[in-house]
């Protein structure tokens, strides 16, 4: 199995993992139904064995049809998109995309918001101690 934390997911691969992760297993038709604008069935089902080569999706067989459930946790799979963009965007800096989060939700964060960033910040300082 390939290391899937470092593969390349497609829009239309990310928005059926998205369908996977909300349903927690699927047929290709439920994923087909979750999806916006969703591409031909067989399409679909194209992009799930392409996900299941990937080591994201595997299937598990129910009468006459497969039903789809994901292989890595969802946090985990959104570290890894997280990384990738951090990497790809900020050069990796964490600080600036941190810095690039804030700013574009200034004005939709309260108080209790920026207070439990403060405190996930302090718990970041004491944990470098």
């Amino acid at each position: 199995m390939k290391n899937a934390a470092h593969e390349h997911v497609s829009r239309r691969e990310r928005q059926i993992m998205d369908a996977l992760y909300t349903r927690g297993r699927a047929s290709a038709a439920e994923v087909m139904e979750s999806m916006p604008d969703p591409p031909s069935y067989s399409a679909v089902r194209a992009m799930l064995r392409l996900l299941e080569e990937k080591g994201l999706v595997r299937h598990e067989q129910e009468g006459q049809r497969y039903i789809y459930l994901p292989t890595v946790p969802a946090e985990r799979a959104s570290r890894s998109a997280l990384t990738r963009l951090v990497q790809t965007f900020f050069g990796g800096s964490a600080e600036q995309a941190v810095a690039a989060l804030l700013d574009m939700e200034r004005s939709n964060m309260d108080e209790e918001q920026l207070d439990r960033l403060a405190k996930l910040i302090e718990q970041a300082r004491e944990e470098e101690r």
